[in-house]
């Protein structure tokens, strides 16, 4: 990977993208801060990786959040970069879905990095340097039957990422909001244990690692909207170019 920044922060590192974001950065040579509910994944996270430091946060928690960042920054240093990975996926018909977890999805996947946003984006324009790299996906911008909460947390991601690199180009930070298809990682099996929509199978899921590397490459070019493979950004085009053609393949594929 390209980067050589000192310090790394990671979401969700207990598990999937932010497990491999964490090592990676580590195995780098970065200092590595892995944040995540879930002490035992965290643990399994930072086995045998000398320069991962764990924290249990609820990235929901506002104060717990800012409480974690100012941590990180007085015991490692300054963030030089952020990988938001923290999320959840549970599917469902919008009105089968329990609203509690409705909620719980928008809360994680959108008020997660909004509250990492706030914490650690300032201090990075004070220093004219870093890269914050929040993780949406191509459900952001294709939304399809049983997918509607995460696809309402996912428009969100990107709406709010698009909006905060435009406010504050040219002062030095970098962003990027990667918009990946499914990708091979345990947040998969969220939605197989509840609802499995048809169109997951059109094509297997991506490898982890091909996002990561496709984060690199856009950061370096300056791009703030990543798309793995030409196939997703195929994709990304035709809902753009003709959403009614989608919706009424969706509909063959899920038969309803």
């Amino acid at each position: 990977m390209s980067y050589n920044g000192k310090i790394a922060l990671v979401t969700g590192g207990g598990s999937g993208m932010g497990r491999l974001a964490a090592q990676r950065c580590a195995r780098a040579g970065a200092q590595v801060a892995a944040l995540d509910v879930n002490e035992v994944g965290l643990g399994e996270t930072a086995e045998g990786e000398k320069n991962i430091f764990t924290q249990v946060v609820d990235v929901t928690e506002p104060l717990a959040v800012d409480d974690a960042v100012a941590r990180i920054e007085a015991d490692l240093g300054p963030v030089d970069r952020v990988y938001h990975a923290a999320a959840i996926m549970p599917l469902g018909r919008i009105l089968d879905q329990d609203t509690g977890v409705i909620h719980k999805i928008m809360a994680i996947n959108y008020g997660g990095l909004v509250n990492m946003a706030k914490a650690v984006v300032p201090p990075m324009l004070e220093r004219g340097r870093g890269d914050f790299v929040s993780f949406a996906s191509l459900a952001g911008w294709f939304p399809t039957i049983y997918v509607g909460a995460y696809n309402a947390s996912k428009f969100a991601t990107v709406a709010f990422t698009e909006v905060l690199a435009h406010e504050n180009r040219g002062r030095g930070v970098r962003f990027a909001c990667v918009c990946p298809p499914p990708v091979a990682t345990p947040l998969l099996q969220q939605g197989r244990d509840t609802v499995w929509p048809k169109l997951f199978d059109e094509a297997p899921p991506i490898e982890p690692s091909v996002v990561l590397d496709a984060i690199e490459t856009s950061l370096e070019r300056g791009e703030l909207m990543c798309f793995p493979t030409s196939q997703t950004k195929w994709g990304w085009r035709m809902r753009r170019w003709f959403p009614e053609l989608m919706w009424k393949q969706v509909h063959k594929i899920e038969g309803v």
